[in-house]
């Protein structure tokens, strides 16, 4: 492990042993608010004290180990041993760096998920309608609460485009590599020669930012146009003009809403899209650098990147940003996504700490 980060594990753990004698100080648990303040650092670092104290024990009996290698005897039964040491000292060292690196804000909210039909026709918005399906079934297995915010249907019982809201706080952390463009190859039910077709669509992850944190829109700035809803939904539908069209001016970004009876839900929920939309936008100019060193692992995220391919005639998905192939695609499209989004964040989490401990080498300083 860097020296750097050492030197800042000692600091830490000085001002760990410290707030231990100031949290039995009378006249501070008196005091609700400086308690309860305190009470928090001394918990988040009671943590990284754990870690600290296992990697300096597993230090400890690696220099034992390594003066016992001289004996041939038992050298192949030491290296054995020391090889599992390395393997925890490696864990525990990845986990020490990840508490310490500044932490990305943006992964603590909920995010709306939007799949658009791309090239196709009506297979590809058949491919839109599955996809929905595997994001919902997943979202299901993690206990997250899901919301339609808006849906197109196509001609061909697929979707067009569809909106959806997921409402959980690890929700964009889980997520938010999905962006992208998404390819199928099948045969599609009404392909009387058997012939593989390949369609696309795109999926665009954006985070529910904080009232704090959203764009503030000048009212000047908006279209609204209000329209009768289409599609299957009852007796309101085509009778009322219910459904809502929000055009924000200066960027040309349009939100469609139209799942709700009332106009007043329906300009709420688009009004929440279109906030997102030009959040993340923002956030996409600002850190172009940060960008740049995700385009090099994950892709860009924009929906021109082809990032992952349905094969369901062989039965395999592959992402193209980590060459992975997974001969379980029936699985994932019932919501068992996991088997993909793992190695892609723990593919995203090394470069992220790649970057941190490089940052160290050339400023000499552990923020």
């Amino acid at each position: 492990m860097h020296q750097l980060i050492i030197v800042k594990l000692e600091n830490l753990s000085n001002r760990y042993k410290e707030l231990n004698k100031i949290l039995s100080n009378s006249n501070v648990i008196t005091d609700k608010s400086k308690f309860l303040s305190l009470s928090k650092e001394h918990s988040r670092l009671s943590i990284l004290e754990y870690y600290f104290n296992s990697w300096k024990k597993l230090n400890r009996e690696k220099i034992s180990l390594k003066s016992m290698l001289s004996d041939t005897e038992i050298h192949d039964l030491v290296q054995d041993e020391l090889n599992v040491i390395h393997i925890k000292i490696k864990k525990i060292e990845e986990k020490i760096i990840l508490f310490l690196m500044p932490q990305d804000f943006s992964n603590k909210y909920n995010c709306f998920l939007e799949i658009r039909a791309g090239t196709g026709g009506g297979e590809a918005a058949l491919f839109v309608k599955d996809l929905c399906r595997m994001y919902i079934k997943f979202s299901e297995f993690q206990s997250w609460k899901i919301k339609i915010i808006h849906s197109s249907h196509s001609e061909h019982k697929g979707y067009k485009e569809v909106i959806i809201k997921i409402c959980n706080k690890k929700a964009y952390s889980k997520l938010k590599f999905e962006s992208g463009g998404h390819r199928v190859q099948r045969i599609p039910a009404t392909e009387s020669q058997g012939r593989v077709h390949t369609s696309t669509c795109t999926v665009a992850v954006m985070p529910e930012m904080s009232e704090l944190k959203l764009p503030k829109i000048k009212s000047s700035d908006l279209r609204i146009d209000t329209f009768r809803s289409s599609g299957a939904g009852g007796q309101h539908i085509n009778t009322t003009d219910s459904a809502i069209r929000i055009t924000h001016v200066p960027t040309n970004t349009v939100v469609e809403c139209q799942d709700e009876r009332s106009q007043h839900k329906n300009k709420s929920k688009a009004m929440s899209v279109l906030l997102a939309r030009l959040q993340t936008n923002l956030l996409k100019n600002r850190k172009k650098s940060e960008s740049k060193i995700r385009r090099n692992l994950l892709g860009s995220g924009d929906r021109s990147d082809r990032i992952r391919t349905y094969n369901f005639t062989q039965g395999r998905i592959t992402d193209h940003r980590l060459n992975l192939t997974i001969y379980k695609l029936d699985e994932i499209m019932e919501g068992n996504l996991d088997l993909i989004l793992d190695p892609i964040l723990k593919k995203y989490r090394l470069k992220d700490i790649e970057k941190f401990l490089q940052k160290q080498n050339k400023y000499g300083n552990v923020e």
